[in-house]
């Protein structure tokens, strides 16, 4: 067990706990906890104020919620799980009879032993969740229900950290912090998210800046929309919305963007085509799923796709008490942390790149790059040739030949044959010789 996995560990456990919303304390406090690992800058949207056709809600505070039996015995108490509480429930207390309580609790019939999680955060009610098990435990008889709740004029929170590179164009990454006690659906986004961040700071160059975002689902990434879409819309060059990101025996999935250019979509294509990452891709959708919607919302359709692993309606947990860190496990967060960062080590090397010296093929042997005798011993000779057999010198060649500012480097490795990685040294070595320009996130015209 190494450090960083001892830290994820860590912070899961100091999150799961906490009761979240899209507004209040429990968002607060999680960024809070954050900021220990990123350093997130925390911003706020006072109630009423109107984003897009939306309007920031009211603040929900929560003190305490709990049913009893006419004994007084305790029948459930969101202390013992933050989910027995319907989420932005507003305030009762009054005693009611069986009857008059059932349409109050909320269960999952076909899961009998999972707590919903269920939420009103447009519509004033109130109401608890418990197993389906308990439910039908109950018996006839009055019962005190008790919730210390207020719906008040405060503020809706979200949270950014900005790493900068060397280019202003960025790459988003986006996560949502607005569910209770859940593992894989709630905590594996902010988890990868916190971790990435600290794995992109430690490389030695970033040609990107990354910005990576926090927000209360929905209504928090349109808030953030509000306030920083048109900078996004003239920097935003790829990215996407962590979610669902644990789960054994599960491959990363990605959700394509719906901006059919987005590099994030070709870089996945590539992936899938050449087998060099197993990823299960899906078509996007407005319909269901995370952020991505409302940054791929036609207005703004920012080059942004989704990742996640254990989607969302493919296992029992999803939305309820089933969803605990031993469904989601460290491990598989770690490994979604390992997968996504390769994917944008590809993307900083994804450009398109220009040879210097374009008329002609370069004379190779006087950068010290091809044998300066060419006789029958030695026709497969390369910089490197007792351990290649001459590939070194065959990328050379077509790299030169197809650094043109028009070809990618995708484009490149396709057309060839070779593997993306067989290009990364090849373009330091030439770049280092004076040969080679790039990495370029636009296309270039050869120089004349």
């Amino acid at each position: 067990m190494n450090k960083e996995y001892e830290l994820i560990d860590q912070l899961f456990d100091e999150l799961f706990p906490i009761t979240r919303s899209i507004t209040g304390e429990g968002v607060r406090k999680t960024i809070s906890i954050l900021k220990k690992y990123i350093p997130l800058e925390m911003f706020s949207v006072k109630t009423g104020t109107k984003v897009f056709d939306w309007e920031i809600p009211k603040e929900w505070v929560i003190r305490e919620a709990w049913i009893k039996d006419e004994e007084g015995n305790e029948i459930v108490n969101m202390k013992n799980h933050n989910l027995h509480v319907l989420n932005y429930s507003i305030p009762v207390n009054k005693k009611m009879s069986l009857e008059e309580l059932k349409p109050f609790i909320h269960t999952i019939p076909h899961l009998p032993e999972a707590i919903p999680y269920v939420t009103s955060y447009y519509k004033e009610r109130w109401g608890f969740c418990m197993s389906y098990n308990q439910f039908k435990s109950l018996k006839q008889g009055i019962y005190h229900v008790f919730i210390d709740s207020e719906l008040k004029n405060g503020e809706l929170n979200y949270a950014h950290a900005i790493l900068p590179g060397k280019s202003d164009k960025e790459i988003l990454i986006s996560t949502y912090i607005c569910h209770p006690s859940m593992a894989n659906n709630e905590l594996s986004g902010p988890l990868v998210a916190a971790f990435l961040y600290n794995r992109l700071k430690k490389w030695k160059e970033r040609n990107f800046t990354y910005r990576f975002v926090f927000v209360p689902e929905t209504i928090g990434s349109i808030a953030y929309l509000h306030r920083f879409g048109e900078h996004l819309r003239k920097h935003v060059y790829s990215g996407f919305v962590l979610t669902c990101l644990g789960g054994k025996n599960y491959p990363l999935s990605f959700k394509r963007s719906r901006n059919k250019n987005a590099p994030i979509n070709k870089i996945v294509d590539y992936l899938m085509s050449t087998g060099e990452m197993d990823i299960v891709v899906r078509p996007f959708t407005p319909i269901n799923g995370s952020d991505e919607r409302q940054y791929c919302s036609p207005g703004f359709n920012l080059p942004i796709g989704q990742f996640a692993r254990m989607v969302y309606g493919q296992y029992d947990g999803y939305h309820n008490s089933l969803d605990t860190k031993e469904v989601m496990t460290i491990e598989k967060i770690v490994d979604s942390i390992d997968e996504i960062e390769r994917i944008l080590k590809i993307q900083e090397w994804n450009g398109y790149y220009v040879n210097v010296n374009p008329f002609g093929e370069v004379k190779l042997d006087k950068h010290g790059l091809y044998p300066d005798m060419n006789t029958p011993l030695n026709r497969d000779a390369s910089t490197n040739f007792k351990r290649d057999q001459r590939k070194q010198l065959n990328v050379i060649l077509t790299l030169l030949n197809y650094s043109d500012g028009e070809h990618s480097l995708l484009d490149i490795a396709e057309i060839s044959g070779y593997c993306f990685h067989d290009f990364v040294d090849v373009i330091q070595l030439l770049k280092r010789k004076g040969l080679l320009e790039g990495p370029y996130y636009e296309k270039r015209s050869l120089s004349v």
